[in-house]
């Protein structure tokens, strides 16, 4: 914790020399003859050496200690959303994405947690959604509107790119986005140096399948997106089923015949967020996939600052306050 007015925090001595002052009272020999003489009557009225006698006093103390502190400005160190950020989101939309090993679908299920990230993340924070089989498409620039991020995503399933996959365009292509949205970031701004994208763009990819397409091999975009200083976070989707579900071609016939490898590509997926100092996750079932997008949308677009917390400080004075009114009017000794 820090204080906008440190010194203010000399006050505190305040409190403690009234501490110290009631202490001595307390203790001071009385200065007038006992009026009664009956002893144990008067020790029952005046509430004897009983804890109670001490609570109006100390919460007062306390109160008056909360806002020698507040009157500091104190600072709580916290996770705040960072403006300048921007994530952007990439899934894989290819014809294995049908398959329904992961229930109901791949597909819906990544486009369950991509709505689940949106739910977490700050609502501030720009986000971008990128889509590709063979092909590649921004279906979302970097906007602070999450509803047309999730318009986007309801619509992945009428991507009509190529078919296969093409991981290391799709890398390249969000690297791209990135760094435009750092240029149009810092255009705003009265200054403009040349853009710089370390720390202000992250990726959170998603694949079931590995490279069969495109121009770029993957560990070339990740190089790219290292140069860049985007860490690529990979999340590699389903298991190693193999067969001809929904959207797989199969070749042959008589119950024989060749049927595509739906299986994820965790490997290259590792090795990827391994190069650009992102995080992988390997996802086998939809609860699984969802709890990663969960995780990443509460981390995400956030950076360590400082919040001002003295209202805190007041309200606890406040409620000390009254808590020792309180305590004064139930526990003060009365003499009938």
């Amino acid at each position: 914790m820090s204080f906008g007015h440190p010194l203010l925090l000399l006050t505190l001595a305040v409190p403690l020399l009234a501490a110290a002052a009631f202490v001595i009272a307390q203790r001071r020999p009385a200065r007038h003859p006992v009026s009664f003489t009956n002893l144990d009557v008067l020790a029952a009225v005046a509430g004897g050496r009983s804890w109670r006698r001490w609570a109006a006093p100390v919460l007062f103390l306390l109160a008056l200690a909360a806002l020698c502190v507040g009157i500091a400005r104190p600072h709580a160190t916290t996770r705040v959303t960072d403006e300048r950020a921007t994530v952007i989101l990439v899934i894989d939309a290819s014809r294995s994405m049908q398959s329904t090993d992961v229930r109901p679908s791949r597909l819906v299920a990544a486009e369950r947690a991509a709505n689940i990230f949106l739910d977490r993340v700050p609502k501030r924070l720009r986000v971008a959604l990128i889509v590709f089989s063979g092909d590649v498409q921004v279906a979302t620039p970097p906007t602070t509107e999450h509803e047309l991020v999730r318009e986007s995503i309801s619509s992945i399933g009428n991507f009509s790119g190529f078919g296969g996959t093409a991981i290391g365009d799709a890398i390249v292509r969000a690297v791209e986005v990135g760094r435009n949205a750092v240029r149009d970031t810092r255009a705003l701004s009265s200054a403009a140096p040349a853009p710089r994208t370390r720390g202000l763009v992250t990726v959170v990819f998603l694949s079931d399948g590995r490279q069969n397409r495109g121009i770029v091999q993957p560990f070339d975009g990740a190089r790219r997106a290292k140069a860049a200083g985007i860490p690529v976070n990979t999340v590699a989707l389903g298991t190693n089923r193999r067969d001809s579900g929904p959207g797989v071609l199969q070749f042959g016939g008589g119950g024989g015949g060749f049927r595509f490898n739906r299986a994820p590509d965790p490997a290259t997926l590792r090795r990827i967020a391994r190069i650009t100092g992102g995080r992988f996750f390997e996802a086998k079932t939809a609860g699984s996939v969802e709890s990663v997008y969960a995780e990443l949308g509460s981390q995400l677009g956030r950076k360590t600052g400082k919040t001002e917390v003295t209202f805190a400080f007041l309200i606890g004075a406040a409620v000390l306050l009254v808590s020792a009114g309180a305590a004064s009017a139930a526990w003060s000794p009365r003499i009938p």
